[in-house]
């Protein structure tokens, strides 16, 4: 059984482990005060060329998301969100547990843009609601999709005018960023977004998610607001050392580039043979539609989610791949598809 089921099966690149490995007996600073993490902290400062940034590790998207969105809002202010966005569907409630509302937006490729935005707005007129406050993005998006820049600097230039904050979740960053349609650089995020992660369990990783945090009002007392949600590891060396490697090179985009590209012969070879995808997904997750026999005879084999019922006889399945998924596997998927 071989799994396109997500991008964090695999446990992490080996040269991560050798790291961990090496430096296990170390004695170090705990709480994320350690050197590598400090280290580690000014790469990723040098990557996205900016020095006047706040950047905390943390362990899982989930712990990011509630963490940064908990201390960024006050109690009366909301979260925007596309109704696929991973805050609404895949976190338990999480955002909604801390004491803030999600308003969901339903989009058809993924990704919100000012109209969106506006209608909410238009819908939030006084204090017998939340407010709006945040604008919740991924990139690459729950539905593979990715932003361009011009998109992000529309929702930038709204979010000015209308006193939002934007923040991008970036669990799939890598795959966005690498992706053969995408003209977004690393470093322009800082200047487009108030704050974004970037996400190193879906991308080679052991665990841990990069938070960067560039609007000045979001910064003061965040350490304290990462321990009150148990948010600081203790044995913070164990992210440190992790995106230390990630960052030192480019090894944090030859993973992400290896993802996409397998999952680019997987699309190719796959609209060759006629088949239609859900979306247009220039990332690493693709979602074809199959007849639903064919999907029950490739779950003897491979392991993946069934995304949604299209019609009575045919479904849409995601399939995942991964920083180290392998050539020969994909190329045995395509075969049994044929």
């Amino acid at each position: 059984m071989y799994s396109f089921k997500n991008d964090y099966s695999e446990g992490t690149h080996p040269r991560i482990l050798q790291a961990l490995v090496e430096t296990n007996l170390e004695q170090l600073e705990g709480y994320g005060l350690d050197r590598y993490s400090l280290e580690a902290a000014e790469l990723i400062k040098k990557k996205i060329e900016r020095s006047d940034v706040d950047i905390h590790l943390l362990t899982g998207g989930t712990q990011t998301n509630l963490t940064a969105l908990s201390a960024f809002l006050r109690p009366h202010e909301a979260a925007i969100a596309a109704s696929v966005g991973h805050i609404n569907t895949h976190e338990t409630g999480a955002i909604e547990a801390t004491g803030h509302k999600i308003v969901t937006v339903d989009v058809a490729d993924g990704k919100l843009n000012p109209s969106h935005l506006r209608d909410v707005l238009d819908a939030h007129t006084d204090e017998h609601m939340v407010k709006p406050k945040l604008v919740y993005i991924s990139n690459s998006t729950e539905i593979g999709t990715i932003y361009k820049k011009n998109e992000l600097e529309q929702l930038r230039a709204f979010c000015d005018e209308n006193n939002l904050l934007l923040f991008m979740d970036g669990a799939r960053l890598g795959s966005a960023l690498c992706s053969k349609e995408n003209d977004v650089q690393i470093s322009d995020l800082p200047w487009l977004v108030d704050a974004f992660y970037i996400g190193g369990t879906k991308n080679g990783a052991l665990l841990g998610e990069a938070l960067v945090i560039c609007h000045d009002s979001l910064k003061d007392d965040f350490r304290f607001y990462m321990k009150q949600r148990g948010a600081i590891l203790a044995k913070g060396r164990l992210v440190g050392i992790q995106f230390l490697e990630l960052f030192r090179d480019d090894l944090f985009f030859e993973l992400a580039s290896h993802a996409n590209k397998m999952a680019d012969k997987l699309k190719e070879e796959l609209a060759g043979a006629h088949i239609s995808f859900l979306t247009d997904s220039p990332s690493n997750q693709i979602f074809p539609i199959l007849p639903n026999a064919v999907i029950s005879e490739l779950q003897n084999k491979y392991d993946f989610h069934i995304w949604e019922k299209v019609d009575a006889e045919n479904s849409a399945i995601r399939l995942v791949t991964s920083w180290a998924t392998k050539e020969e596997a994909v190329a045995a998927f395509i075969e049994d598809i044929k």
